[in-house]
């Protein structure tokens, strides 16, 4: 059973359907699926799965609680989240410091809900009283944030400490190996030559300028294909001047210059 099924998100009399789509949203990215409201707004599910695609598994578990206490009645950790200090001395943590500290629960199959407030005046003091913790999301002194962003916050910490979520990204499809010593210094060589075409080196020390290109090119690290593809822009450079000193010595002004010369 992943980690993030012993996870829950409670909002407390949440206003805006739109907002409630928007946490729906936040928990399908961040593979956290049980969602309690306690006397939400209205809102047609039709609705919500519009702002939140591809959410349906998620908006037909959601459940519908009239007391905050049955919709904590089963959770054996309880966080309160509040962008405000309150009067009475609640331990305090960030998100970060909560994912890890509940890791464990998580681990041994405690449910451990994440409590939000209404967007307007957030969670008021006797839902804090539920709670076992207080977590302040670090802001600047504009600490007030859309319910959605602090879900997402705090669901993103969990996601990344349990690690059982995540979707692996494939490979690029041309994805290449490293290449060799020799395949490097071919690409050094034809660079040198195509600096050397263009006169790069006029007044440039060669020697300092492909150490340097070679520092910068170690430090990029690009694979067999990018190095392959390096070296062919060098030999086009000097395969272009070719071509244009050759089309030069062919030019009507050589034509020309040879007429006054008989």
């Amino acid at each position: 059973m992943p980690l993030l099924d012993h996870l829950s998100v409670v909002l407390l009399y949440p206003q805006d359907p739109v907002n409630i789509a928007a946490v729906v949203r936040a928990m399908k990215n961040m593979g956290v699926s049980d969602l309690r409201l306690v006397k939400p707004c209205p809102y047609d599910p039709f609705r919500i799965e519009g702002v939140a695609h591809d959410t349906r598994d998620l908006v037909e578990k959601i459940r519908h609680f009239e007391t905050l206490d049955e919709a904590l009645a089963d959770c054996h950790r309880v966080v309160g989240f509040a962008g405000k200090r309150r009067s009475a001395k609640w331990e305090r943590v960030t998100p970060r410091a909560l994912a890890e500290r509940h890791l464990p629960d998580l681990e041994e199959g405690h449910r451990v809900a994440l409590l939000f407030g209404q967007e307007d005046h957030g969670l008021p003091n006797e839902a804090l009283d539920r709670a076992q913790v207080l977590c302040m999301i670090p802001t600047t002194e504009h600490s007030s944030l859309n319910l959605a962003q602090a879900v997402l916050v705090a669901l993103y910490e969990f996601h990344v400490v349990t690690g059982d979520a995540t979707r692996k990204v494939e490979s690029h499809r041309h994805q290449s190996g490293p290449a060799t010593h020799e395949e490097w210094e071919r690409m050094f060589a034809d660079a040198e030559a195509a600096l050397e075409t263009i006169a790069f080196f006029r007044t440039r020390n060669p020697e300092l300028v492909m150490r340097s290109l070679r520092s910068l090119a170690f430090r990029a690290k690009p694979d067999e294909r990018e190095v392959t593809m390096l070296r062919a822009m060098a030999i086009e450079v000097q395969r272009t001047v070719d071509r244009i000193t050759r089309g030069l010595a062919k030019g009507p002004w050589r034509r020309r210059d040879d007429q006054e010369n008989a």
